[in-house]
């Protein structure tokens, strides 16, 4: 299967001094080759922010 697990973590908590959210995603090593990034729901700081894929 060319469909990798990965990790999303939140860019903006760490910069506010709070907790950062993480999710897992997937997506297709084959044809995605650079970082994943998406918007989704920080609970810490109660609105969406920006998660970048970390190793």
């Amino acid at each position: 299967m060319p469909r990798e697990v990965i990790t999303l973590e939140c860019t903006e908590a760490k910069a506010e001094g709070k907790p950062a959210s993480r999710y897992l995603s997937s997506r297709n090593k084959k044809t995605v080759t650079e970082r994943v990034e998406k918007k989704k729901y920080n609970p810490n700081l109660k609105r969406h922010t920006i998660h970048k894929e970390i190793k």
